[in-house]
């Protein structure tokens, strides 16, 4: 339900009220909005007693009132951040936990008793989880009042960090399943634990002065133009120089520290400073997004500069009303720190703000309190006790995966997603597949290669054809000055892929079976001379502060980055991956893209440049511009990074004029995602991707990369892929802690090899009874440099009763000094899995050789069902790993429930065996069964069968695509216009 703007003020109380309102202790945006909701309240005669951590002159420089009661208390931490820009995921989990978690019981009891003893009529959080269950062990009605949950925010975190803290969301989801209602305010992101809803204009502090006497205050003339610098209170570690603002300029800073020496063009504000009187009186502001900055840049038309944060999804919501309103300028990282401001601050300038709603929200949602403390019910009865306890479990349940599009999710957020093809259902198929073609070439000469009847290229082509159209959304504006359609631009594809069998004892040195799926990568590239090249403003205005001659600049925009907190556009100047005369380090590189997490992605990318100088030595004088849009869903298990990567380097491999082999070509991807990126992924998402063909298994033995050929895949068999819905990273935690644990097994295996070849040849003297074959193989096996190269029987026989379950890093360090594996770091204080994750590969490979053998055999009534065996082996043996996930369990076991179904037995059988995929910890699961049409129904009851247990509507993937080297690639340009007589 909705109130309307027009809402009239806070009636005076038929009675005296006494309101708990509890502030969440991230940052002063909360505790300001709040200060606006109670100084309503109070006005309406009403007691408020606020809880929070924030200083007390937040609430009384603007209210003056015996009616305000301040207990400083924090219940919850928020986001932890190292400074303004940097948002640390497991230390706020930590935090979180010491603050929240561990003294739960004690909070609340104490807060049950102190809600009594003040005799509260309603608790209002903003929007500190426990307040609401305190609220009703007390028997207290609870509301919210908030823009974004802390489960939603915390989903994410949970995903870096592994299993630790993951009970953390669902505690949160319960918390808040006590709540009666939701006030939600507007920018608001997905908030799937509260199903009852009432939407409230923006909530702004009111004015108190106006521009010209603020200005006078601070002895501002009217003619200078004034930037507020407004970081949370945090910029005390920057160095801001003079040269940061244009001529004329002059910038007040908020949150100085005492001993901060400022230039002459810089102002420091007093720590008590009224924000929303200056805001106003300034021309611009510059700083981080939040609600309170951006309710009162857009209530005041003042336009934002605005640097992203990392790590908190509030912003794409945020951000996005600010640039609908035409108030919001990205500035990058680097030219914040840098002091390359002048560019932005300009642009700024050219803005016309137009928001025109509704800034009364803090006295709307003050009446609304009100009468739900007098007993109006604004809560749906239908949707009331174990229900809403039910749905809040599932619904946090459904955080643990990428972005929502079930519920409460803004309208412009779906569209955002269904235009950049993001949709939650896999894209349809080209209706007139006909025009679609004529449509393309009517637009460009194909100079090589062919689209070899690709919709998905088509679509592409079609979209590089309207590039210099008029467009609304950042990224296609970006995009619209990449490329000069007249001259040759390059065209490469890669797929996704879905992992058969294999999985992540590719880095073990198994045969992995590979499909590419049908969801690919496409990227545009131009090469251009730096005196031609048209570059982004900012990036003009560096070079031109250098006074230098052009130099090669690097140009990326990345379509659909907005759907997460990425920045679309990424640029640099080519001469920075140079150390002299020597191409920079893999570590300087690394850290290069890692201080702007915002631009992280560009590594992926952009890395390819870094590689190909450190390992063939090649040298980039022109400058170039890329363009990437891929429809692999990331996050899913199905190679989306390796997509990117392939497509990425075989477009800059292609414009340089280099002869790279496929098998190299991926080899230097794997490098890139190792070394640039920091995944310690092995290779065989990049070889499936670079040399899969499509319809057919590429078979491969990560030894370390070598193709043993294409499997056909049987007419009488299908594969598909059921995204579980749950966020997968190679990155993340889990993973690389497995793969630690593989490599801790395998030195352990090698030690005790050693030691048993010195029991049996004491000085070099052969027993008698010892076979010379039997001394040969333990020699290989003190040496073993693969874990897929020892036999399952002879681990069992050999190795399996030394191998410990659990070792601490410290302890394994101590006996054996090193893991020998390049990519990971062990962690001395860290408890790590070794003997299911040594177990899981030498299983592993024995598994996919018999799939593969199975697969060329003859058809038989049995070999389906021992195939999908094979699968459920592979699966449970990645549980053991601690690799599993509640989504993928769930749907494995769907298939289990249709498999052994009494309708399956009667027809002989249809789907047959599932496992999941990848790097595990969620991603997608791999289904086979019958090519028939009962298989298709089937795949689509679990997918129904998912979304009512959960929520989730899972994507299907079904269908397959040409790796990125039998694509090839398309050299085009715009075609010249027709003249007709």
């Amino acid at each position: 339900m909705r109130i309307q703007q027009g809402t009239d003020a806070v009636s005076a109380s038929r009675k005296h009220l006494v309101f708990a309102y509890y502030v969440t202790g991230h940052g002063f945006g909360h505790a300001t909005r709040v200060a606006e909701v109670v100084r309503h309240l109070i006005l309406a005669g009403h007691d408020v007693h606020v809880v929070t951590g924030a200083p007390d002159f937040v609430f009384t420089s603007d209210i003056q009132s015996p009616r305000l009661f301040i207990r400083k208390v924090l219940l919850d931490c928020g986001a932890v951040q190292a400074d303004a820009l940097t948002v640390d995921r497991l230390a706020s989990l930590e935090k979180y936990s010491e603050t929240a978690v561990k003294p739960r019981t004690t909070i609340l009891e104490k807060e049950t008793e102190w809600l009594n003893s003040i005799k509260a009529d309603l608790v209002v959080s903003d929007v500190v989880p426990v307040a609401c269950r305190a609220a009703a062990d007390a028997g207290i009605r609870s509301v919210c009042v908030t823009n974004f949950s802390w489960d939603f925010i915390y989903a994410e975190y949970v995903m870096a960090a592994g299993y630790h803290h993951r009970s953390i969301v669902w505690q949160i989801a319960e918390d808040y399943s006590h709540c009666e209602f939701l006030i939600r305010l507007p920018g608001y992101c997905p908030m799937p634990a509260f199903r009852d809803v009432i939407d409230v204009p923006l909530v702004v502090r009111k004015l108190y002065k106006s521009r010209k006497e603020v200005r006078k205050e601070l002895g501002i003339a009217d003619d200078v133009k004034v930037v507020i610098l407004n970081f949370g209170g945090q910029p005390s570690g920057w160095k801001l120089k003079e040269e940061c603002l244009p001529s004329g300029w002059l910038c007040l800073v908020c949150g100085a520290s005492d001993s901060q020496d400022l230039p002459p063009n810089f102002k420091k504000l007093a720590k008590n400073a009224y924000t929303p009187d200056i805001i106003a009186a300034s021309d611009c502001m510059l700083g981080k997004i939040g609600y309170g900055t951006v309710s009162e840049a857009l209530a005041f038309k003042c336009p934002f500069v605005f640097v992203r944060r990392d790590y908190f999804n509030e912003e794409p919501f945020l951000r996005n009303m600010l640039e609908h309103y035409q108030s919001g300028v990205e500035m990058i990282r680097r030219d914040l720190l840098t002091g390359h401001w002048k560019p932005y601050l300009e642009r700024a300038m050219t803005l016309k703000p137009c928001y025109e709603g509704g800034i009364n929200g803090g006295e709307v949602a003050a009446h609304i309190l009100q009468e739900t403390a007098f007993g109006k019910n604004y809560a749906s009865d239908k949707l009331s006790g174990a229900r809403r306890l039910r749905d809040a479990i599932v619904l946090g349940y459904q955080l643990q995966r990428s972005h929502g599009r079930d519920i409460a999710i803004p309208d412009w957020y779906a569209t955002a997603e269904n235009q950049l093809g993001h949709s939650s259902s896999p894209p349809s198929l080209v209706d007139d597949e006909s025009s679609i073609f004529s449509s393309h070439n009517e637009h460009f000469e194909i100079l090589h290669g062919d689209v070899q009847g690709l919709p998905d290229t088509v679509a592409f082509l079609k979209t590089l054809s309207e590039l210099d159209e008029k467009h609304t959304t950042r990224e296609r504006k970006a995009a619209a000055s990449l490329f000069n359609l007249e001259e040759e631009i390059i065209v490469t594809r890669a797929p996704g892929r879905l992992d058969v069998m294999g999985g992540i004892a590719d880095y073990s040195g198994s045969l992995v079976l590979q499909m590419p799926i049908r969801e690919a990568c496409h990227v545009a590239l131009q090469r251009v001379h730096p005196s031609k090249h048209r570059l982004w403003k900012h990036a003009q205005a560096r070079q031109n502060a250098r006074g230098d001659k052009p130099t090669a600049v690097l140009q990326i925009v990345s379509f659909g980055s907005e759907l997460s907190n990425r920045g679309p556009t990424f640029d640099m100047d080519l001469s920075d991956f140079m150390d002299g005369e020597k191409p920079i380090s893999y570590e300087k590189a690394r850290k290069f893209f890692a201080q702007d997490p915002s631009q992280k992605w560009a590594a992926y990318i952009a890395g390819a440049i870094v590689v190909l100088m450190n390992e063939l030595g090649i040298r980039f004088e022109d400058s170039i511009s890329m363009l990437v849009s891929s429809a692999v869903p990331e996050g899913k298990g199905v190679s989306s990074s390796a997509s990117v990567e392939v497509a990425s380097m075989h477009a800059i491999a292609v414009a340089h004029g280099l002869n790279i082999s496929p098998r190299d070509l991926s080899l230097l991807c794997q490098k890139v995602e190792n070394h640039i990126v920091g995944a310690p992924c092995g290779v065989m998402d990049q070889m499936a991707s670079a040399c899969g063909e499509a319809n057919k298994l590429l078979a491969m033995i990560c030894q370390p990369a070598e193709i043993v050929g294409l499997v056909e895949i049987p007419n009488h068999i299908r594969v598909w892929g059921i995204d579980s819905g749950i966020k997968h990273s190679v990155g993340g935690a889990d993973y690389g802690s497995v793969r630690i644990g593989t490599f801790m097994g395998r030195k352990m295996i090698k030690s005790r090899a050693s030691d048993i070849l010195a029991e049996t040849l004491p000085n070099g003297v052969n027993h008698d009874e010892v076979e010379s074959d039997d001394i040969e193989l333990m020699h290989k096996e003190a040496s073993l440099d693969y874990l897929c190269n020892l036999s399952p029987h002879r681990y069992e026989a050999l190795y399996a009763k030394n191998m410990p379950e659990y070792i601490v890093g410290e302890a394994f360090l101590e006996k054996f000094a090193d893991h020998n594996d390049p990519v990971t770091v062990i962690d001395e204080k860290r408890t790590y899995a070794v003997r299911a994750p040594t177990i899981h590969p030498i299983y592993e490979n024995f598994r996919v050789k018999t799939f593969k053998a199975l697969l060329t055999s003859a058809t038989s009534a049995d070999q389906l069902s021992a195939l999908g065996e094979l699968l459920y082996q592979c699966h449970y043996s990645y549980s053991a790993c601690g690799l599993g996930s509640d989504g993928t369990d769930r749907l494995v076991q769907l298939v289990q429930d249709l498999q052994h179904s009494a309708t399956s037995i009667v027809e002989g059988g249809t789907l047959c065996g599932a496992k999941i995929t990848g790097g595990g910890s969620g991603g997608t699961v791999c289904v086979i069964g019958r090519n028939c049409l009962k298989s298709n129904q089937q795949i689509f009851e679990i997918q129904q069968r998912y979304k009512r247990a959960t929520g989730y509507l899972p994507y299907i993937f079904e269908g397959s695509s040409p790796g990125a080297c039998k694509f090839g690639y398309l050299k085009i340009r715009r075609r010249a216009p027709s003249n007709h007589c």
